[in-house]
């Protein structure tokens, strides 16, 4: 899907159903942009407030485009800021800070990803902003929270801290390893920026029921450990494997003829149906496959098995034939098959970006994974350029003159 396509557009006319909410967002890199683009696709109008001199940090991460006057736009700032408008005020300046103050009554929700107290202690927290307009909905992400002392509140968090912190690298690291870190991209991301999104539109349901605004404080080591949720429940029943040895069950990636793909069995009859596709049904009744935990202690042989049944298949080819079998499994696709793989293209699971730049190629970035019958999908508008809409925000809000905004200009308030 290219940048401004419409799919479902008989359902155009219904609107979306965020259409009317309004977010401003004091945010950078990508928990909480995240999760603002998402809400934006749903309907929201968010406005994202930035720094003069740079922006969001996300623009400044490689690899990288350039905007029209030359300014680098960053793959993470890419990927997250799309149907946004950009304005750029200083928050450390006494007027910076007022200008927060005065947009903040017309919007819905003020949102944040600070680190933990920062906007607090800049006059911008949670009680200043409430003091301003007492039904804001206030969404906080942070490592560690804002509104429960934790021993952790002074270090920074990436999404990579976060997921170490909650069992999911030591309950896979293999055997006399290193964790492999960030094994699945920004998981503590894109994860904490989900339950940020649950987190407001319960708020914002809550207000309409009570008229109260509230403060939804989202940390991203609470959302990984409700992500990690198998390392702490099986860890109370009694499951505690060693790193590297895994459940007993068979859960572990093979090779075929092409590629690679993974095979999920954990229950008795799907292990049947295993032993039958690859021509060995006699380990239905042999001793040393009798438990689970027998599976895994001859993982080997299943996977020279496995290996011999799809050595003139590819990946694909393989998991087509498993799944007809009854058996789960899927391909470890590369960036290349993902792109061209035909489920992803009918989801329209990936809008292509026009260069800015001397590029060729558009920059790909993931679609909006909720489908709604009665919402039309796509529409995506470009990402903002920085401060692009500063004007027109400030003036149409605030009723300045662009003579005002000038002045604040050339105090450095607003770039």
């Amino acid at each position: 899907m290219k940048l401004g396509d419409i799919a479902n557009e008989g359902a155009s006319a219904n609107g979306r159903p965020l259409d009317g909410v309004r977010v401003l967002a004091l945010e950078q890199m990508q928990a909480l942009p995240f999760a603002t683009q998402l809400l934006a696709r749903l309907g929201a109008d968010v406005v994202k407030v930035e720094h003069p001199k740079g922006g969001d940090l996300g623009r400044g991460s490689q690899p990288a485009m350039t905007d029209p006057e030359g300014r680098n736009l960053g793959a993470t700032f890419l990927r997250n800021n799309l149907n946004k408008r950009s304005i750029t005020v200083d928050l450390k300046s006494d007027r910076g800070r007022q200008l927060v103050l005065d947009l903040a009554p017309k919007f819905d929700i003020v949102a944040e990803n600070f680190k933990a107290g920062a906007l607090g202690r800049m006059g911008l927290g949670y009680d200043d902003v409430a003091a301003a307009h007492p039904q804001v909905v206030y969404l906080s992400i942070s490592g560690f929270g804002n509104t429960i002392a934790s021993p952790y509140d002074s270090w920074p968090a990436y999404a990579g801290v976060a997921e170490a912190m909650s069992g999911l690298y030591e309950w896979k690291r293999p055997v006399g390893e290193p964790p492999v870190v960030s094994p699945v991209g920004a998981l503590g991301d894109i994860g904490t920026a989900l339950f940020g999104v649950v987190g407001v539109l319960a708020a914002l349901r809550h207000r309409d029921q009570t008229g109260i605004g509230q403060h939804v404080d989202i940390a991203m080591f609470d959302s990984m450990v409700a992500f990690a949720d198998v390392v702490t429940n099986f860890w109370s029943m009694g499951v505690r494997p060693e790193p590297g040895v895994g459940l007993p069950m068979i859960l572990d990636g093979f090779e075929a003829g092409t590629g690679w793909f993974m095979i999920q069995v954990g229950r008795e009859h799907e292990f049947g149906r295993l032993a039958t596709l690859l021509g060995n049904p006699e380990w239905i009744e042999a001793d040393r496959f009798a438990t689970r935990a027998g599976w895994r202690a001859n993982i080997d042989e299943i996977r020279a098995a496995v290996r011999s049944w799809a050595r003139t298949m590819t990946n694909v080819e393989a998991c087509h034939a498993l799944a007809a079998a009854g058996v789960a499994a899927g391909p470890v696709l590369s960036a290349e098959q993902v792109i061209a793989d035909e489920h992803v293209a009918a989801r329209n699971m990936l809008v292509e970006i026009p260069h800015s730049d001397d590029g060729a190629d558009p920059v790909i970035v993931p679609g909006n994974p909720i489908k709604l019958s009665q919402v039309a999908d796509g529409g995506d508008s470009r990402m903002p350029w920085l401060g692009e809409h500063t004007v027109a925000v400030l003036t149409e809000e605030l009723g300045l003159t662009a003579q005002q905004v000038d002045v604040l200009r050339g105090n450095g308030v607003v770039g």
